[in-house]
């Protein structure tokens, strides 16, 4: 059913409800009752009926809403420990690796400025997120970037990114290894 129908069926039965009401009201009442007085105690006794529909659609929203998050969060608190999960896994490979990547960037020659902009670059920074997080001008990050990757022998930040992550992914035609075996 078209939701602009339903809306009009709810409309139309909390007039009749209001009136239903009226009607009752107003038979029960000794004193007469005016038409207009009639259509005023209709429209009011409708418009209650109308405002508690509405308490009661917000309150059936909210509880929605509230499973909704609890769903959520719970989402989130699966992939915090997953994501904590395999940080314990993998720390000693990540300790070897950055061991390996700092080596190679010292057998470069590297200063510890033109590293600090490796390690970011290795990160994924921009060459503007890199001058904000060290407090520099963009054009200082790229002059560094260009004498890091001329140290390096690499032509440019994608080139230096596989340098260190090439080895690390699965080759094209390479299946990709098998979790299950890995050991603990």
């Amino acid at each position: 059913m078209p939701a602009i129908s339903r809306y009009s069926l709810v409309m139309v039965a909390a007039v009749l409800v209001g009136v239903g009401l009226t009607t009752i009201d107003w038979m029960a009442d000794p004193d007469p009752v005016t038409p207009a007085e009639f259509v005023i105690d209709a429209m009011e006794k409708t418009l209650l009926v109308i405002g508690a529909g509405g308490v009661f659609v917000l309150i059936r929203r909210t509880q929605r809403q509230h499973r909704e998050q609890m769903a959520l969060i719970e989402a989130l608190r699966v992939a915090h420990a997953s994501g904590m999960e395999w940080r314990h896994r993998t720390r000693n490979y990540r300790a070897g690796l950055g061991a390996e990547i700092a080596q190679q960037f010292r057998s470069w020659g590297l200063t510890d400025a033109e590293q600090e902009i490796g390690w970011l670059l290795l990160k994924g920074l921009s060459h503007k997120e890199i001058a904000s997080l060290r407090g520099t001008a963009e054009s200082t990050v790229r002059q560094q970037a260009r004498v890091l990757y001329g140290k390096s022998g690499l032509p440019g930040k994608t080139a230096f990114s596989a340098y260190f992550l090439e080895d690390l992914l699965p080759g094209r035609g390479e299946p990709a290894p098998d979790p299950s075996s890995r050991e603990g």
